[in-house]
């Protein structure tokens, strides 16, 4: 008796971009096991990494905001199909791994995940509602691939 089929995940269509002197950013192996853990239909992502004025200029141009921020999300469609862009500011993110006291990994994994669900729809601004699900969603996400919860 043959062993049952697996699920067929979704496609995945994945490009990471790395600035010079790449750092301590993940390894695509990495990001794309962190964006499929959080992508439930097929997709078609962009995970840029970036430095602090790269990153400062985006949030400003985007959000009006005058810092560097460590995750921002570009959605371009949430239809039968997920298409944007996560730019990812590699000194915010290990500054704030080191802060808080957990790994980069871990940190970069969340971060990631967070992401992935602003570009399907997630927000956590409007409302204590739409956050506690979105952070219950991402705790889940989180726990399958087994690191702790990230708002502990």
């Amino acid at each position: 008796m043959a062993p049952p089929a697996r699920p067929r995940l979704p496609e995945l269509r994945l490009a990471v971009q790395y600035p010079a002197g790449k750092g301590e950013a993940p390894k695509r192996p990495q990001v794309r096991r962190w964006v499929r853990a959080a992508c439930a239909k097929p997709a078609e992502i962009t995970v840029r990494f970036v430095g602090a004025e790269e990153g400062r200029l985006l949030n400003h141009d985007y959000r009006q905001k005058d810092y560097a921020t460590n995750v921002l999300s570009f959605p371009y469609e949430s239809g039968t199909r997920i298409c944007g862009d996560l730019v990812v500011c590699l000194p915010v993110v290990a500054a704030e791994a080191l802060e808080q006291g957990k790994s980069l990994e871990a940190h970069f994994a969340h971060l990631i995940v967070h992401g992935m669900l602003h570009l399907q729809g997630y927000d956590h601004e409007t409302g204590s509602d739409d956050a506690d699900r979105m952070e219950a969603v991402e705790r889940e996400i989180m726990e399958t691939l087994g690191y702790p919860d990230p708002y502990r």
